[in-house]
Order: C-alpha cells, then sequence, then structure tokens
C-alpha cells in the first residue's frame, strides 16, 4: 500500500467529515427517529478525542448512506497528507484570472507543453531578454565611452 493508514489520524478525519456533515443537515446516523438520531449525535460529539470509540460508532451507528463518501473523502485526505510531505508532491495553487489562464493554455497548447512547462518557459526568456538588454546597455555605454 502507498500510503500508509495512521488509524489516530484518520480517526480525527472521520469524525470532522461527520460533524461538517451534520453541520449542513445531513443526517449522520442511521436512525430516523429525531431523538435518537439527536442522541448518538451527541454521543459521536463527547467522542472526539477517542479514535477506538470512533470506530465503534461508524460501525454501528453510522448513516449507511455516507459509508462510500466518507471512504472516498478519506482517501482522498490520505493522499493529499502523504504528497504534502515533500514539496515536489504538495499541492500548489497560483491566482489567474480566466482570461490569463486560456491565453496561457492556449500557448502551451501551440508549443505542446505543459502550463508549468510554458510559465517556466516564459520566464527563462524574460531572463534572458533582461540578460540581453544590461549586456547591450553596458556596450552601448562602452562605445560612448570610446567616442567620447
Amino acid at each position: 500500500m502507498k500510503y500508509q493508514q495512521l488509524t489516530n489520524l484518520e480517526c480525527g478525519w472521520k469524525w470532522k467529515y461527520l460533524m461538517k456533515k451534520h453541520q449542513e443537515g445531513e443526517q449522520i446516523s442511521r436512525y430516523t427517529e429525531n431523538s435518537m438520531n439527536q442522541q448518538y449525535v451527541t454521543l459521536l460529539k463527547s467522542i472526539e478525542n477517542k479514535p477506538e470509540e470512533i470506530l465503534h460508532w461508524v460501525r454501528e451507528h453510522m448513516n449507511t448512506n455516507l459509508d462510500n463518501k466518507m471512504k472516498q473523502t478519506i482517501r482522498a485526505r490520505r493522499k493529499r497528507y502523504y504528497n504534502s510531505e515533500l514539496q515536489h508532491t504538495r499541492k500548489k495553487s497560483i491566482d489567474l484570472d480566466f482570461f490569463v489562464w486560456q491565453r496561457l493554455s492556449q500557448l502551451s497548447e501551440r508549443n505542446a507543453k505543459t502550463l508549468s512547462e510554458m510559465i517556466t518557459y516564459l520566464i527563462d526568456e524574460a531572463e534572458q531578454k533582461e540578460l540581453y538588454e544590461s549586456q547591450m546597455t553596458k556596450l552601448k555605454q562602452g562605445i560612448q565611452d570610446i567616442l567620447s
């Protein structure tokens, strides 16, 4: 298995997932009667830092409709958790206007490059242009010094 399952950590994620669903108004327990539902939600709230009891609550009292979705959420969270350990696998984001992203995307398609490769290419080009301009400025200054 690529990503190790850590019971304590994942129980905390499950608890947070269930609390978020409860706050969003979804029924997290399998019981339809309001008083029983509220009783088991209160029980879940009280066992926040008890991983074994959270696992037991999930097995015994969780709404079966949430089971698959919670497993997917935990798998995704586990992957993000392990990928964030190394800088090159950490998720990154940049804030681009849609129009800028669209132009960059079209440019990268024309050049058969990924967006990251295209951004790197454009940065390299800008740096080379700065270097060229500074060399030309020095050359012009040298010529003016010789002529004067």
